[in-house]
């Protein structure tokens, strides 16, 4: 028999029974809308991550000091992060482009009735470039508000809004420790990284944030919680490091590279992924378990139908149909009922994902290679879960299977 005889036979047979058909499709069709779904919330949550990463900073280094070190520099037993140590690097390490060396301290701000307990930091006008931020309005701090100490202070956009409800803060005065602030300028909106909300910012010039806000110096010099270098390019990322690395072991005068801490958005941003991809597998495997508890469904009832339809196959049998005949359109059946439910299947996840974008603010991503992969996974099954039943009705004897009727 032709292909399309065998087509049109499986696709009327399957017809001629639309409730049993559609509900052994059914576990196919859960088992597609949930590789869609979970690939789909997978993928949209890598895409997300990644960009966030890209908001902090392309080619950003981070230095600081573990804490098995900082205890060590609590007890004055050791060096602290200095300012000598950021102005060093950014004189011997070639391939950067900026450096940023920051303090971080904690005040209550106030500004009329409202008051605020949040994060200071200290820093260079070379933050900016660094940390990836844009200016909003006003202005960022320069090289004059460092030099001279100035009290000026640039606000991140979401502080801005608490602080002033929206209206422009630029001139206007806050007050910090007790010292009276003006503002110059408001950072454009970034959004959050993982639990650092990246619009909490407060910028001060370094020297004002260790001589007016910090009040103490460290027996060494300046001390800083963090240096910030953004390198050049991509590439001089791992010579940055390493560069780096050997730099502070031999001006701190260690020999224990675990005190220094050297890490890039791009090694956090590769962990997360890995993080994702597991993830990822995880729900995949998940959803091929469903596949899997759907080809059982499909086998079940292809071998009821076998049972149900013993007379036809005994009658075709006896006009002339070969075991491979009968074999061809069960097994064309299993398939057409798996590939149909993995189609459906795949309109629900497309569905769900729509649904999930617009209700939920859910982030998702559909992936192509998912639905190849999901109708690929759906025919086998049908296939594989199909031949059985098929074999079964091929070896069926035509005089035991006519006498059914």
């Amino acid at each position: 028999m032709k292909i399309s005889d065998h087509l049109k036979m499986a696709t009327s047979a399957l017809l001629s029974h639309k409730l049993r058909s559609s509900l052994t499709m059914l576990g196919i069709i859960i088992g597609n809308a949930s590789v869609i779904g979970m690939v789909a919330v997978g993928e949209g949550a890598r895409q997300a991550t990644a960009q966030q990463f890209e908001a902090l900073g392309p080619n950003v280094l981070f230095v600081s000091l573990s804490s098995t070190r900082i205890r060590r520099t609590l007890s004055s037993e050791a060096k602290p992060l200095l300012l000598e140590d950021a102005e060093a690097i950014g004189h011997l390490v070639p391939n950067l482009k900026n450096i940023a060396p920051e303090i971080h301290i904690n005040h209550l701000i106030t500004y009329q009735d409202k008051i605020l307990n949040n994060s200071i930091t200290g820093t260079t006008p070379d933050y900016l470039p660094v940390r990836n931020y844009e200016i909003a309005k006003g202005r960022f701090i320069n090289n004059i508000d460092v030099q001279r100490n100035q009290r000026v202070v640039v606000l991140g956009a979401e502080i801005a809004d608490k602080l002033f409800n929206h209206q422009n803060p630029i001139g206007k005065q806050i007050r910090i420790k007790n010292i009276t602030f003006d503002v110059v300028g408001t950072l454009a909106k970034k959004g959050a990284l993982f639990d650092s909300n990246q619009d909490n910012k407060v910028v001060v010039p370094i020297t004002t944030a260790q001589h007016q806000l910090r009040g103490w110096s460290s027996p060494y010099g300046v001390s800083l919680n963090t240096i910030a270098l953004l390198a050049k390019d991509q590439q001089s990322i791992d010579a940055v490091k390493f560069q780096v690395q050997n730099l502070m072991l031999l001006r701190h005068g260690t020999s224990r590279e675990n005190d220094i801490k050297i890490f890039s958005q791009n090694s956090l941003l590769n962990m997360v992924e890995e993080t994702n991809a597991g993830l990822k597998q995880m729900l995949g495997a998940i959803a091929i378990i469903s596949l899997l508890v759907g080809g059982i469904g499909v086998m079940n009832i292809m071998l009821v139908s076998v049972k149900e339809r013993t007379g036809e196959i005994g009658l075709r049998k006896a006009l002339g149909a070969t075991p491979k005949d009968i074999l061809g359109q069960f097994v064309l059946e299993a398939i057409l009922l798996a590939t149909f439910g993995s189609f459906i299947g795949i309109g629900v996840g497309f569905g769900g994902v729509i649904i999930a974008n617009i209700f939920f603010s859910l982030a998702t991503s559909i992936s192509i290679p998912s639905i190849i992969i999901s109708v690929g996974v759906s025919g086998s099954v049908g296939l594989f879960f199909g031949v059985f039943p098929a074999k079964q009705a091929a070896k069926l004897d035509p005089i035991i299977a006519l006498k059914s009727y």
